[in-house]
């Protein structure tokens, strides 16, 4: 296993850890997740069958309205969301979900996360510092 250290700005505050869920598309706001399991149940979705909870979300924003970052909130209340997220960049949708749901976020890497983090990699995200610490297993 390999371990490396990549900086970004702290959008939240605190430290977890979990797998890596990386979304090469983004989710849609309504229909997306089972807010019961944490699975991914958008039609036609690379990563459908797959479940956030516990996960650290590595994705490009959001889609759809503002609403987006409520029903991330209802599975993260109901126990089955994300422990952390890390976005390239902030949208409307990902900043809210910053401001709700109460998790370590991470944005504006000078790195591409999409090249360095692979889903099942374990990262913990340290967003007092806006560290996050990768590692591989391949």
């Amino acid at each position: 296993m390999s371990k490396k250290t990549y900086e970004g700005r702290a959008a939240s505050t605190g430290v977890a850890t979990g797998h890596a869920l990386v979304f090469s598309e983004t989710l849609q706001g309504d229909s997306a997740i089972n807010l019961d399991t944490g699975e991914i149940i958008q039609e036609n979705h690379p990563l459908k069958g797959e479940n956030i909870a516990g996960s650290v979300m590595v994705l490009d924003g959001g889609r759809g309205s503002t609403g987006w970052s409520c029903r991330l909130n209802t599975a993260y209340v109901k126990g089955v969301g994300p422990v952390a997220m890390l976005c390239p960049k902030m949208d409307a949708r990902t900043a809210g979900a910053t401001a709700t749901l109460n998790i370590p976020v991470v944005t504006d890497f000078e790195d591409n996360l999409f090249a360095v983090i692979r889903s099942g990699d374990i990262v913990t995200v340290d967003s007092d510092t806006g560290f996050i610490t990768v590692e591989s297993k391949g």
